[in-house]
C-alpha cells in the first residue's frame, strides 16, 4: 500500500473532531498506528463512549473520511477507565483545576470573560424556557460560543426544546454537556425520567447546581444562559452564590397577574445584588397563520414592568403556530422557521441583548489617584 495513502488515513482521522469535547482526535492522541495486510489498511480510533447514537455518529464521520481511500478498516474502541482518566488530565486547563479545587465555577474566577445571563420569571407558564432556548440558539447561529444551564430543576424542559434525549457522556468524573444547534446544555432532565417529580430539599439542589457548574466541561464560552426556576427559592439563592456576575433578564406575559409576580422576582434579584438588565414580553399576542393578531393575554404589561424597574423592554415575542410546533418538535423556531414572526422578534431581542454589552461592575476598593 502506498505510503501517501497511509498518511492520508492518519491525517484524516486525526482531523476529526469530537464536537462535545471540542478538540480533534489527533490532538487528543486517540488515533492508533496504521497497519497494512493483504492490501488492507487497519487502525483504531479511541473515543468517549456513550449512547448508541454516539457510536453511530462517529462511525458515519469515519466512513465519510476514508471512503475514497480504498480498503480501510477503522475499529472504534471506547476508552477504558484508565484511558478516560488520562484524557481528563489532558483536557484540564489550569483555570479548570483551580475551579474544581475550590469548587468555584470558572465563570466566577478573576479574569473570566463569559457573559452570564439569568433568564428569570416570577411564575411558571410564561414561556421562559422557550425564550432561553431560542435566544441561545440565535446567539450560536451568530458564531457565539453558548452554553445553557437548565437550573429549573422542578420544571426542566430545555432538553426537550432542543431535541436532546441522550444521557451526557462522562470522562472519568468530568461531564460532557450534550450539544444541539451549536449550544452546550446541561440539565437535570438528562438524569431523571421526564415524568418523575423532583422532591429535593435545598442542600441537594445546591449540590446539583454546583456540580453542573464545576464538573461540566463547558470550555470557553462567550455566553452562559441560565434558565432559572420561577420564584425566589433555594435555587435562586444558590445561583447568586455561585454566579455573582450574573445579569438578570425578566420574562413576563402581558397580563397584569404575571407582571405583578414578575416584578417580585426582579426586586428579589436586586436585593441579591444581581443587576436586572431588561424585560422580555412573551406571548405578546397570538398571531394566526393568516397574520391576524389576538391579544389573548392583554397588552402593555411588559412595557409597564420595564417602566417600573427602570429598564428597557427588549422584546415582544408573539405566540405563533411555528413557535409552538418548534418547541414540541425539539427544533427552535429561529432554526426551523426563520421567517416566522416569532423568529424575527427573537432576532430583534438578541440584537438588543448584544448591544447592551456586559454590565459594568465597580469596585469601591480600587480608586484612581490624580498626581
Amino acid at each position: 500500500m502506498a505510503k501517501d495513502v497511509v498518511d492520508q488515513v492518519v491525517e484524516r482521522l486525526r482531523a476529526l473532531v469530537d464536537d462535545e469535547v471540542g478538540v480533534s482526535y489527533g490532538e487528543l492522541g486517540l488515533v492508533g498506528p496504521v497497519t497494512s495486510k493483504l492490501r488492507r489498511l487497519s487502525t483504531t480510533l479511541h473515543y468517549v463512549g456513550g449512547a448508541p447514537e454516539v457510536t453511530e455518529r462517529l462511525q458515519a464521520q469515519v466512513d465519510a473520511a476514508v471512503a475514497d481511500l480504498g480498503n480501510v478498516v477503522v475499529e472504534l474502541v471506547p476508552l477504558d477507565p484508565a484511558g478516560q482518566a488520562e484524557l481528563r488530565e489532558r483536557l484540564m486547563t489550569p483555570l479548570m483545576r483551580e475551579a474544581r479545587s475550590s469548587r468555584t465555577p470558572v465563570f466566577s474566577l478573576p479574569g473570566a470573560k463569559t457573559r452570564v445571563i439569568g433568564v428569570s420569571s416570577g411564575k411558571g407558564g410564561v414561556g421562559k424556557s422557550s425564550v432561553t432556548a431560542n435566544v441561545a440558539t440565535e446567539l450560536a447561529r451568530r458564531g457565539q460560543r453558548v452554553g445553557v444551564l437548565d437550573a429549573d430543576v422542578y420544571g426542566f424542559s430545555i432538553p426537550k426544546l432542543l431535541g436532546l434525549r441522550s444521557m451526557p457522556r462522562v470522562i472519568d468524573d468530568l461531564i460532557l454537556p450534550p450539544k444541539a444547534f451549536g449550544v452546550k446544555v446541561i440539565s437535570l432532565g438528562f438524569f431523571v425520567e421526564e415524568d418523575t417529580p423532583v422532591i429535593w430539599r435545598g442542600p441537594m439542589l445546591h449540590k446539583t447546581i454546583e456540580q453542573f457548574l464545576v464538573d461540566v466541561l463547558w470550555g470557553e464560552l462567550d455566553y452562559l444562559l441560565v434558565d432559572m426556576p420561577p420564584g425566589t427559592g433555594d435555587v435562586a439563592l444558590s445561583l447568586q452564590q455561585f454566579l455573582p456576575r450574573s445579569e438578570i433578564f425578566v420574562v413576563t406575559t402581558p397580563q397584569s397577574a404575571a407582571v405583578r409576580v414578575a416584578q417580585r422576582s426582579a426586586l428579589a434579584a436586586k436585593k441579591l445584588k444581581l443587576p436586572v438588565r431588561g424585560v422580555i414580553e412573551n406571548m405578546s399576542a397570538f398571531v394566526t397563520p393568516n397574520g391576524e393578531r389576538y391579544a389573548i393575554f392583554g397588552s402593555g404589561g411588559g412595557q409597564s414592568l420595564a417602566n417600573e424597574l427602570g429598564v428597557e423592554l427588549l422584546g415582544e415575542i408573539p405566540l405563533t403556530m411555528a413557535l409552538r410546533e418548534g418547541g414540541d418538535g425539539g427544533t427552535p423556531v429561529v432554526v426551523g422557521t426563520p421567517d416566522d414572526l416569532a423568529s424575527e422578534s427573537v432576532r430583534t431581542l438578541v440584537d438588543k441583548l448584544e448591544s447592551l454589552g456586559p454590565v459594568r461592575r465597580y469596585r469601591s476598593d480600587l480608586k484612581v489617584q490624580a498626581k
